[in-house]
């Protein structure tokens, strides 16, 4: 995360519903080696100690769980490339600005018998977002086939010890300079979401 204070300003509650609404992220743990990454999608309990996600049996993290390890989720938003021409001043260098939430704490197994509340749970959180899509459930699954999926899956749980945050939006630029950056970043090719990172770079005392 980016060492600066002023891009850290986020309070914890921001913190955590915005990786709530997220949703998806990097889970990474460190073993023998390089760290190991997996793309997961989760779910945050309410008051925001634990998330639940699952793995493929054959994940290297799956199989490394014999003990709990520490770990961390990085939640990404939205990113844009920022050049020094937008700002309209003199001797300003190239940055990206970006929001990303981690959530750092020890992951473990969980017993077999509440993979199906995990999946049951993930998918209601998910499909409620879809409405007025009818909701998918996996009572629409044969038994058999459910249950094949269901024995290459395990359930995990990442107790969640830490939350940070980085929501770096020009903060540490002059008002006038940061919003002539968000007229170039609206509809710029370099980064995901610009047009919600402009708003946000507007909006930086409410966003962080």
């Amino acid at each position: 995360m980016h060492p600066n204070p002023v891009f850290r300003t986020a309070d914890h509650e921001t913190n955590l519903q915005f990786a709530r609404e997220r949703g998806f992220g990097v889970l990474a743990v460190s073993v023998e080696g390089a760290p190991l990454l997996s793309h997961v999608p989760f779910i945050l309990s309410d008051d925001g100690a634990w998330a639940d996600l699952h793995l493929v049996r054959s994940n290297p993290i799956a199989r490394a769980l014999k003990q709990a390890l520490q770990a961390r989720i990085a939640v990404s938003g939205p990113d844009a490339y920022v050049s020094p021409d937008w700002y309209g001043v003199p001797d300003q260098v190239p940055t990206w600005n970006y929001v990303a939430v981690h959530l750092i704490g020890r992951l473990e197994l969980r017993p077999q018998d509440e993979l199906r509340g995990v999946l049951d749970r993930q998918s209601a959180v998910f499909e409620a977002r879809l409405a007025p899509k009818p909701a998918w459930t996996a009572d629409k699954m044969e038994p058999e086939a459910l249950g094949r999926m269901m024995r290459q899956i395990v359930p995990c749980r990442l107790m969640i010890e830490d939350v940070q945050g980085t929501w770096k939006l020009n903060q540490n630029k002059a008002v006038d300079a940061r919003l002539s950056a968000v007229g170039s970043i609206e509809g710029a090719v370099l980064g995901s979401e610009v047009d919600v990172l402009a708003q946000w770079m507007r909006d930086v005392d409410q966003a962080g």
